[in-house]
């Protein structure tokens, strides 16, 4: 039996992981998917001062106050962000981690540095109307989300606080090296397969990472989640 411990991207909250987390628990695991500071249900705690490493404290503080260890942490899109930085001061408690369709920080960087020019200048656009604050989320459409869902999706998202975006990450123990076991899943049908594959290709020949695709939009979660259960029950335990 393992203890899941599913981080959601920029806009998401912890309902994204519905899915999944009924097919991990039907085989007997713990499954854990907060939503994140100012996020989903936690949006009427939205603040300016919400940022990477309140998110990374979210996770850092469940993990601590649930006891849990041999973690199976998982962490969508920004959440990659988030988990990197829960690995550098928790590596002891984490078993694997997985990162589905995510980024894979340096130390120095953020989500700002890390993506694209044009989309980091339409997202301070698009912030401008609350003062810089909050980030509008991204159409589900953009992400490729399956059609069915794409209406759900965008009615779900909320509002990301700028912070997490632009937050540079600070690693002050071992990093993601600190943890032994590391999966990325790629979304492999993400604007046009190209997407997040730069970081799938990126670790292709590092040590003790192993690699998947999924042929699905960016929220894997929301259109495959058989496929994500499958891989993390015969990969991640």
């Amino acid at each position: 039996m393992a203890n899941f411990v599913l981080v959601h991207g920029a806009w998401h909250g912890g309902w994204c992981y519905a899915r999944l987390a009924d097919l991990l628990r039907a085989k007997g695991h713990h499954v854990f998917a907060p939503t994140l500071s100012g996020l989903g249900e936690r949006s009427h705690q939205f603040s300016g001062a919400i940022n990477l490493s309140t998110h990374i404290t979210d996770i850092l503080n469940l993990i601590q106050w649930e006891r849990l260890d041999r973690v199976v942490l998982l962490g969508h899109s920004y959440g990659g962000m988030v988990i990197s930085g829960v690995a550098d001061r928790a590596a002891a408690r984490i078993s694997a981690l997985v990162y589905l369709d995510a980024m894979i920080p340096h130390d120095g960087q953020s989500v700002f540095d890390l993506a694209p020019p044009e989309i980091v200048k339409l997202q301070i656009e698009g912030a401008a109307a609350s003062g810089g604050v909050a980030v509008p989320p991204t159409p589900a459409l953009a992400f490729e989300v399956n059609e069915k869902d794409r209406a759900w999706v965008d009615a779900m998202c909320t509002p990301q606080p700028i912070g997490c975006m632009n937050e540079r990450i600070r690693f002050t123990g071992g990093g993601v090296s600190a943890v032994p076991r590391k999966i990325y899943v790629l979304a492999a049908n993400w604007g046009s397969g190209r997407g997040f594959r730069r970081y799938y290709e990126q670790v292709k020949d590092q040590p003790g990472w192993t690699r998947f695709e999924l042929a699905c939009g960016h929220d894997a979660m929301i259109d495959m989640p058989e496929g994500l259960a499958a891989i993390l029950i015969a990969n991640a335990l």
